[in-house]
């Protein structure tokens, strides 16, 4: 048995634990020291070749399919069948035994030959190597035959005939080692010359080498874990007939049969040792070292093997001595790695047996899985949820509270694997106490159920998250675990209309107003069934048992319902947060229920209920949703159609009769109408823009009176503030009906004329509003009025509209010029120059994020006008000059507004992006004056600014050349235009502005304004113009000038794939020096010490410490601690070893290139060129912030 990866002192292999195989290991004596006969040991394999061997060898060696030939077809037979994955494995594995029972050496050849082959190398091992080369001298031969135009090999080759061929090759080792256990591996001969092969290919700086190897030793590792683990059942089972045996009286006792047993056992015994001396060269020789390899792939294969050992064989494998590895691993840079450290993991944790051999692992690395919960890759943190939810299940002593609360908060995450994960951790933790109910008793329902207990838990958990607005996101997450407790809408109903039990205690409006949060949430789960709002992954085409699932909840929901309902609207009808909700339901309901269940009467006391809230509240989200419930109620494909009509023009006919009412009375006051009087028409205008909203209400003279409103506001100046923005809104809602009826093309010539005069007045209108004194009504009116400007631009003619043309209006000049002036005084402040926040609020952070939020709207609401080209693309300077001091508030959307001008017109972009550094820098001079000082804040703003322009621009400099070209044009002509006030010999005034303009080249151009005299000047004044030309100078000897961009871009993704190709096949010792070479560049961060990918002896000059840091989420563990089974061993802590590669860092300045193996680099003449190409923009706001702000520009402000 194994008890830890410690090589016994007579075991011939290996003695030290970073020492190797090499090819000269003598395994020509068995582990007593004996001497092997002829026929066993290296002594076999160096002798004269076998008679079965003639013929077969020899100097008439051909190629077949592109590989060297030396023993005939079946040379290529065994890779070539492994490869196409047809043949039955253990067919071709009885051939090869075959084989080598008539003749190993040559069998044994083709079994290295096919390792070989596997790993991509077009070298073969001929029979004179395999007798007279030691092992490393047979790899240098191999390496170099590998071909260095490729870096792929059979493991990591994509296409179809490659697919399945990692399988088979795992396969056939599996099979090969099943097929020799109980003869074969233990000749001394076939498994050491194997293991010493694979063993110093592991050891191989080629990275196909060193991946082909270590999966197959780790492949063959698990075979010999099988082997040993049934030698281990064996051994048992014969240990306890013996001892059944020998307990017998003497008279019936079998001698001969005990010492038969004896003998078996001592068979068995011999066996198990060498079997563990051969796992033990496997682990020291090849895991020890590779699980640390620079290869994530390799390392995980480590990893993902360790943890099958250990659950296949607990006894010698699950001890802390190989747990450590495990745990050390956790903090491996790479997500793929970590992936399997949790899978290995889940599958001990799974098993309650092997819990208590876990407890001391358990505390030691607790608490770095909680924190893989939060892992940066998604894939590693659902796992990690599920490898505690398994430690929950196993003991509810090892997490504490706040290790649960760690994974609670995950159940709000928008990722929806992680969300569910932790929506399974919480239903285990919280709800998996039911009482258990008595058989045969009857079931009890609604209050009394088992659930309600668990529903008031989730209202608890739910209101102590403080996440009020995530319900949908807490339902979605349970809905896997807990669907048939959150569709208990019987119990939850009873919880909110029932009175409490004798003894229960009552929910609180809070809990009550949670509650019916959450029914609402479980109802559009059942109903739509899809995840809420940024939780999808797209449409997912439903099985026939979830549509027969959807059916049937939805029929349930609205029998329960549409009864329940009425009296819960009645209930809290004062409550416009519990109303608001409740009304919601009916846009879930199977509408045909109330005609066929006979709910007719349930209908019309829901109608009632609904025209008493419209009555009661003026609140605009509760009115909302009334519009809402009446237009999912009046679908004409139901019964309930009519009878839903008139009860809706009913209640808008009196709304209507009574506005118009109030209004001519309010306006007939004037100056003397008090509050009462502007309340009424309030709360009267609040209802019918609600309905306007989701209802047509042409049938209404509506715009008349809106519009009668409006001017009169204008004229006297002291309409109330909510008026004027209820009727701009109303009006607005009044034009995109008559719009969308003209849409259909199915109306009259006069129709159009009346929209387009109401369009144009109420443009107009909205214009005169810009300037109010308040600022909340001149915000609703530009935004209204950037909505028109858009609907009714020259795009609305599209897709067939042709006779909406006449309806087209483009703002003049001075409109434009108004719009820009709002966006520069109301958006382009500082947060404490914001006067919208009022009561003193303005510390309070919630106020200050809805204030950034409201401008956040209005200059996206400006920038769409600039994209769709409604306003002339030149107003932008004004909002671009502004990206660098405001870019924290708006650089996300500044930037995507020169995107998208630059898609539609690339010079014109380029002369607004010049016309807005043309502007600060006139600025700069008004504030600085002429003799400014360059090295100035101001200035060096300016500078940056350009450069961060002329990031936008991309790499393809082929496709930019024009707008590069327009850009310096125009920059040069501007510092050149003004004269020096000094004469001839005096600089430009703006000649400073050449300082800005040295991002990029185009010295053509220059030479137009330059004088024979101005090149001579070597003054400070002229330092822009020296700094300007020699840029250009270093362009052209940098790039071979611009005309030569389009080669240089496409020779550098030539370059990208031959680096590729090239960093797999080289070797590492070389790499070093390169990678060195090129980096050592000014712009450039210092490199990484980059060493070999396997432990060496010190004297070997290598340096062993090759990994990174752990993440910044993790903390690092004092590895060298004594004390503990996991620190026993003198390994090195792989805390500071596994991080392999290079530092995040440098993973960005060479993004886009491959440096899995760290083997070679090009050379610096080559490699300088690409970096620089691929070197990352720093300043793309999508590194920084929130993907929801890109949003801004999904769609079109809607009603």
């Amino acid at each position: 048995m194994i008890a830890a990866p410690e090589i016994p002192s007579e075991f011939a292999y290996t003695q030290d634990t970073d020492t190797r195989f090499s090819s000269d290991t003598d395994f020509s004596e068995d582990p007593d020291g004996r001497s092997a006969n002829s026929t066993k040991g290296k002594g076999g394999k160096k002798g004269k070749k076998a008679a079965g061997e003639k013929g077969k060898g020899g100097k008439g060696a051909g190629r077949i399919n592109g590989h060297h030939q030396e023993n005939g077809m079946e040379n290529m037979m065994l890779f070539e069948v492994v490869k196409l994955g047809r043949s039955a494995m253990q067919s071709v594995v009885d051939d090869w035994i075959e084989s080598y029972k008539h003749d190993r050496d040559v069998a044994l050849l083709d079994l290295i030959n096919f390792f070989i082959q596997c790993s991509g190398c077009k070298g073969v091992v001929s029979g004179e190597m395999f007798r007279n080369m030691q092992n490393s001298e047979i790899i240098r031969r191999m390496t170099e035959e590998f071909d260095e135009d490729s870096g792929d090999y059979p493991l990591t080759i994509a296409g179809p005939q490659w697919k399945k061929f990692k399988s088979s090759f795992c396969e056939f080792i599996s099979v090969l080692v099943r097929q020799c256990q109980y003869s074969i591996i233990y000749d001394e001969y076939m498994m050491d010359t194997v293991i010493s092969l694979l063993t110093g290919l592991s050891d191989s700086q080629v990275r196909a080498f060193r991946h082909t190897s270590t999966l197959a030793a780790m492949k063959l590792m698990t075979a010999l874990v099988n082997v040993a683990l049934n030698l281990s059942i064996n051994m048992d089972n014969t240990q306890r007939q013996y001892e059944a045996e020998r307990n017998k009286m003497v008279a019936k006792r079998a001698n001969d049969r005990l010492e038969l047993l004896l003998q078996k056992r001592k068979e068995l015994q011999e066996n198990q040792d060498e079997i563990e001396n051969m796992m033990n060269a496997i682990f020291k020789g090849v895991f020890v070292h590779r699980y640390r390899d620079s290869i994530a792939e390799i390392r995980a294969i480590c990893i993902e093997e360790i943890g099958v050992w250990m659950k296949l064989y607990s006894d010698a494998f699950l001890n802390d001595s190989y747990l450590k590895y495990v745990g050390w691993t956790m903090h491996d840079k790479q997500g793929e790695v970590r992936l399997k450290c949790l899978t290995a993991l889940q599958g001990l944790y799974y098993s309650r047996e092997l819990n208590a051999r876990l407890e001391l692992f358990t505390s030691r690395f607790k608490d770095r899985i909680v924190s893989m919960t939060l892992d940066k890759e998604y894939d590693v943190a659902v796992q990690a949820i599920k490898l505690l939810t398994l430690v929950l299940n196993s003991t509810d002593e090892v997490l504490t509270p706040e290790d649960c609360e760690s994974v609670y908060h995950l159940v709000y995450s928008a990722h929806r694997p992680v969300a569910v994960a932790a929506g399974e951790f919480l239903f285990k933790k919280l709800f998996s106490q039911r009482e258990p109910e008595e058989e045969g008793a009857p079931k009890r329902r609604g209050r009394q159920s088992p659930n309600a207990n668990l529903i008031k838990t989730t209202v608890f958990f739910f209101l102590e998250s403080e996440l009020h607005e995530h319900a949908a996101y807490l339902v979605d997450s349970l809905w896997e675990c807990g669907a048939e407790l959150l569709k208990d809408w019987e119990c939850m109903i009873s919880l909110l209309l029932d009175d409490p039990l004798p003894g229960e205690e009552a929910l609180t409006d809070r809990q009550e107003t949670a509650l019916i949060e959450i029914m609402l949430c479980t109802v559009r789960q059942a109903a739509e069934c899809h995840p809420p709002v940024g939780r999808g992954t797209g449409k997912r085409v439903m099985t026939a048992k979830e549509k027969k699932t959807q059916l049937d909840d939805r029929t349930r929901m609205t029998e329960l319902f549409a009864v329940a309902l009425p009296p819960l609207l009645a209930k809290y009808a004062v409550d416009a947060e519990k109303v608001t909700n409740l009304l919601q339901l009916p846009q879930f309901f199977d509408l045909e229920i109330y005609t066929t269940g006979r709910l007719e009467k349930h209908l019309e006391s829901l109608l009632r209920q609904i025209r008493e809230i419209v009555e009661k509240h003026t609140d605009t989200e509760v009115l909302e949703s009334c519009s809402k419930t009446y237009h999912a109620l009046c679908n004409e494909e139901f019964t309930i159609f009519n009878r839903v009509d008139i009860a809706r023009s009913q209640l808008l006919d009196e709304l209507v009769d009574k506005f118009n009412r109030l209004l001519e009375d309010f306006l007939q006051e004037g100056e003397d109408a008090d509050e009462d009087d502007a309340y009424q028409v309030l709360s009267t205008l609040k209802r019918i823009t609600a309905f306007h909203n989701a209802h047509d209400l042409s049938g209404w003279d509506l715009f008349t009176s809106n519009f009668k409103l409006l001017n009169t506001g204008i004229e006297n100046g002291d309409m109330p503030e909510q008026i004027v923005i209820h009727s701009l809104q109303c009006t607005h809602y009044v034009i995109l009906w008559h719009l969308a009826k003209l849409s259909e093309g199915s109306s009259r010539k006069d129709d159009m004329v009346t929209l387009r005069k109401q369009m144009r007045a109420f443009c107009m209108m909205c214009q005169r509003y810009l300037t109010n004194v308040n600022t909340a009504v001149k915000e609703q009116a530009f935004t209204i009025l950037c909505d028109l400007l858009l609907i009714f631009s020259h795009q609305m003619v599209s897709g067939g509209r042709e006779h909406l043309e006449p309806l087209v209006y483009s703002p003049e000049d001075s409109l434009q010029s108004e719009l820009l002036s709002f966006i520069l005084n109301h958006v382009f402040i500082d947060q404490d120059d914001d006067t919208n926040s009022t009561d003193g609020q303005q510390d309070d952070e919630a106020v200050k994020i809805e204030a950034l939020h409201k401008r956040r709207n209005l200059l996206a609401a400006y920038c769409k006008l600039i994209i769709y080209c409604v306003v002339e693309m030149k107003t932008g300077a004004d909002i671009f000059k502004q990206y660098m001091r405001y870019y924290n508030d708006y650089g996300d959307i500044i930037k995507e507004t020169m995107s998208k001008t630059r898609q539609i017109d690339k010079i014109q972009c380029a002369k607004t992006l010049i016309l807005s550094l043309q502007q600060l820098f006139n600025e700069m001079l008004s504030e600085l004056g002429h003799g400014f000082d360059r090295s100035s804040s101001a200035f060096c703003g300016i500078k940056e600014l350009a450069r961060r322009f002329s990031l936008t621009f991309g790499l393809d400099q082929v496709k930019t050349r024009d707008a590069i070209a327009m850009l310096h044009k125009d920059g040069i002509e501007f510092a050149f235009k003004e004269p020096s006030p000094q004469g001839e010999g005096g600089p430009p005034l703006n000649l400073a502005f050449l300082d800005i303009l040295i991002f990029s080249a185009d010295h053509m151009y220059l030479e137009r304004f330059m004088t024979f005299q101005m090149a001579l000047q070597r003054e400070d004044c002229w330092l822009p113009l020296i700094s300007y030309r020699n840029s250009l100078q270093a362009g052209g000897d940098d790039d071979t000038m611009s005309v030569m961009s389009g080669y240089s871009s496409r020779g550098s993704s030539i370059r990208s794939k031959k680096t590729k190709e090239k960093f797999a096949l080289a070797l590492e010792s070389s790499s070093s020096e390169v990678w060195h070479q090129s980096m050592q560049t000014p712009v450039m961060m210092p490199s990484p010490h980059l060493t070999s990918t396997a432990m060496r002896d010190p004297k070997r000059g290598r340096d062993d410490s090759y990994m990174g840091t752990p993440q910044h989420h993790q903390t690092p563990m004092d590895y060298n601690r004594r004390g503990t089974g996991l620190m026993e061993d003198d390994e090195e802590p792989i805390v500071e070893d596994v991080m392999m590669s290079s530092e995040g860092r440098m993973d960005d300045l060479n993004e886009g290139m491959d440096f899995d193996t760290m083997d070679i680099d090009l050379p610096p003449s080559k490699n300088r060129r690409e970096r620089s190409e691929l070197k990352p923009d720093y300043f793309d706001p999508a590194s920084i912030m929130d993907e929801s702000v890109s949003s801004t520009y999904a769609s079109l402000r809607s009603g």
